[in-house]
């Protein structure tokens, strides 16, 4: 079905029946008016007896709105999803019942995938949305007069200090439900209008992810292995803000924690917990920092080391260091391209020549949604799909657009997939940065390296995702 033609429904619309009742009842909600409630519903025989019914519940004359059973189906999947992970939707209507609202709703955000709820306020009223599969997408509406006794709900389980609203909080959740065990990360901040506040989901399975399952090619796995089997050295992670490096981070520990090997990491916050690997939070309040965490990890007789982020000149030079004593270390930085962390780390004030002795690999990653198998559709290639002036490294004659089915909620996609660019820094490579040649394009490995774009244009040349995921790597 055409996005177009998909029945678009208000959020508060949906809120007025649970999805218990619309998939029991298989009806959607429609603007009412003149004191009737009116129902999205297909052609059925027994719509006196379902009137009946609903007259009953509702305590108000109802009407009914025929339309196809398609476009009925494509509605309750999209505004009432059913969680994979357990039977029967979660959706309810918050009707002052914080008791039963917030672990429904915790509850279908995991059961849909979701990596994060927000919670967020506004002059004349707040909402929540899931973030899925990257996307925000909202799903309740809620009235200013009952979102502090949410947000209070939440903080209360989060050990957080309700009575402070002034200044950002951070706590974690242990939540028990029938759909399992899983701990929830909460943050506060204080807006304009009162207190945002956003649950991170973590699913403890994410923390168990193999490396061959993230998205390397044969060739890119081959490359990282060799440099994190390396007895030490630094190896470097760069990317925005959920794209994905903590997984891999997590999935390298995963592959080298034995019991030969003593493991520290400082991390903020800790996202998962790893058996057999000492974790530490960050404490900046207190004065452990990234820099002195490392400080004292050196006197704790480490094998491999993990830090959460290099934010500053000095954590750098307390990993380089960790680094010349015989240490394996790990950590990640904001860069956007794997060469664009040399010139970031030189920039903090690290000389090059140590740069070029101790980095074992810098890589940078990104996460792209894939379509959905069940229901992508192949296009002709037009050439106008393409940004102005990009020349396809290869001639397609088809490619893939997403369409949206039941299996991922009509959204077109279902799941995402890291990409990845490595620079092993050896040889040559070593040299020109211990010279000070930090311009890639004259390097001899500019032609062979395979660039995040190189990537995102497999990931679309083999119909696994879209154009418009693709389209900014080719600008």
């Amino acid at each position: 079905m055409d996005v177009n033609q998909q029945l678009q429904i208000p959020t508060e619309m949906v809120q007025t029946i649970t999805g218990e009742q619309a998939w029991h009842y298989q009806i959607v909600p429609a603007n009412s008016n003149n004191g009737f409630k009116l129902f999205y519903c297909s052609k059925r025989d027994d719509k006196a007896d379902l009137q009946d019914e609903l007259e009953i519940l509702y305590g108000c004359g109802i009407q009914f709105k025929e339309v196809s059973e398609e476009e009925l189906k494509n509605a309750l999947v999209r505004y009432y999803p059913q969680s994979k992970k357990s039977n029967g939707s979660t959706r309810q209507k918050l009707s002052g019942s914080y008791e039963d609202f917030l672990p429904k709703v915790i509850s279908e955000a995991y059961g849909i995938g979701a990596s994060d709820i927000h919670i967020e306020v506004y002059e004349e009223m707040a909402r929540i949305r899931f973030r899925v599969d990257g996307k925000l997408v909202e799903r309740y509406k809620i009235s200013n007069e009952e979102y502090p006794a949410l947000v209070n709900k939440i903080k209360i389980q989060a050990n957080l200090d309700i009575a402070e609203k002034r200044l950002p909080q951070d706590g974690r959740i242990f939540f028990k439900g029938n759909i399992g065990e899983f701990d929830i990360r909460v943050s506060s901040l204080p807006t304009m209008n009162g207190e945002k506040v956003v649950l991170r989901l973590l699913n403890k399975d994410a923390g168990k992810v193999s490396l061959n399952q993230l998205g390397f090619s044969e060739e890119q796995l081959e490359t990282y292995l060799k440099a994190i089997k390396r007895p030490n050295g630094i190896v470097l992670i760069s990317g925005p803000t959920g794209s994905g490096k903590t997984t891999t981070l997590y999935a390298t520990l995963q592959l080298l924690n034995n019991n030969e090997s003593n493991i520290l990491t400082i991390e903020d916050p800790i996202e998962y917990t790893l058996e057999g690997i000492n974790q530490v939070q960050l404490k900046e309040d207190i004065g452990l920092t990234f820099s002195s965490a490392l400080r004292t990890f050196l006197r704790q007789d480490p094998d491999i080391i993990m830090l959460g982020e290099i934010r500053d000149k000095e954590t750098a030079q307390m990993a380089i260091r960790a680094a010349l004593t015989g240490h394996l270390v790990f950590s990640t930085i904001h860069t956007n391209s794997a060469w664009g962390t040399i010139s970031r780390l030189t920039d903090m004030g690290v000389p090059p020549y140590l740069l070029a002795g101790t980095i074992n690999l810098t890589m940078a990653q990104r996460l792209i949604r894939l379509l959905c198998p069940k229901c992508k559709k192949e296009t002709e290639v037009n050439h106008s799909i393409y940004p102005s002036g990009f020349v396809p490294p290869q001639q397609l004659s088809i490619h893939a657009n997403p369409v949206g089915c039941e299996h991922c909620y009509y959204t077109g996609y279902s799941g995402r997939k890291a990409i990845y660019e490595l620079i092993p820094i050896e040889n040559d490579v070593a040299q020109s940065i211990k010279n000070n040649e930090l311009d890639i394009e004259t390097l001899e490995i500019h032609t062979e390296l395979k660039y995040l774009k190189n990537a995102a244009w497999n990931l679309f040349s083999s119909q696994q995702t879209s154009i418009e995921e693709v389209y900014s790597f080719f600008i």
